[in-house]
């Protein structure tokens, strides 16, 4: 059994004593994992960095096998953001976020082309507004999308002012009533009106909340990865300093 394929590092962690287990984000084979002999090595550390793009061939004897990889690097992402935080921690929580919630060997391959495209234009203006879009793509995914685009209660498109944190449906102010207090607020960067980084942020929110209580309740309760809170955190900061 073997394919070839490029693919975006996602981790990797050590395997005896010089070889490593990485897992690749591709196109039509999803998250795989497979050992790279040699890959503990001082010569390959450069090259296996989480958010790499790797031209990598998988081999086993049988399907079922974790196999193994050889790779050639194609851009090493982490070399070229690494004067930008943000953009770092955009990079380290991407990569974090797919490790945690694909399933192995499932192809998505709209969300690998999207992923390639926010990994490609980290730091670049709006890319916390495309990010904040990856997130929600990623919910959609994992079964766990939220739909904005009317009331739950009323089918009405107007004044939608809050969201189920149960449902993730679209609320309007009216039909809110008594219950708005138990409602998550609709962001207006997620009703399509403003891509700044404040509102981002307030997008963020949402978004965190059903990675915590849905998709990370699905896979037994984990908690969801520090570097997502980190890119989080970072972006807060930005925003709070070009507020004043």
């Amino acid at each position: 059994m073997d394919w070839r394929a490029d693919g975006i590092l996602l981790a990797m962690r050590r395997h005896g004593e010089t070889s490593a287990i990485i897992e690749l984000f591709t196109e039509s084979h999803g998250r795989h994992l497979g050992v790279v002999r040699g890959g503990a090595s001082r010569k390959m550390a450069p090259l296996l960095q989480a958010g790499a793009q790797l031209d990598a061939t998988w081999r086993a004897r049988l399907s079922d096998h974790i196999g193994s990889y050889t790779v050639e690097l194609k851009q090493g992402r982490a070399a070229e953001v690494m004067g930008d935080r943000i953009a770092l921690a955009g990079l380290s929580a991407i990569c974090a976020l797919l490790s945690f919630a694909l399933p192995e060997r499932a192809a998505y391959p709209a969300l690998y082309a999207r992923t390639l495209a926010v990994l490609d234009n980290l730091g670049a203006d709006r890319w916390a507004a495309a990010y904040l879009g990856w997130e929600m793509a990623l919910l959609t995914d994992m079964g766990f999308g939220l739909d904005l685009s009317s009331c739950a209660a009323t089918g009405s498109t107007e004044d939608l002012a809050y969201i189920s944190p149960r449902t993730g449906r679209a609320v309007s102010r009216g039909s809110a009533g008594e219950w708005a207090d138990r409602l998550l607020p609709l962001p207006p960067v997620l009703r399509g009106e403003r891509s700044d980084l404040p509102g981002v942020v307030e997008g963020l929110g949402v978004t965190g909340h059903f990675l915590r209580t849905h998709l990370a309740a699905s896979l037994g309760d984990r908690p969801l990865p520090v570097a997502r809170q980190r890119l989080v955190d970072a972006l807060a900061r930005r925003a709070s300093q070009e507020r004043g």
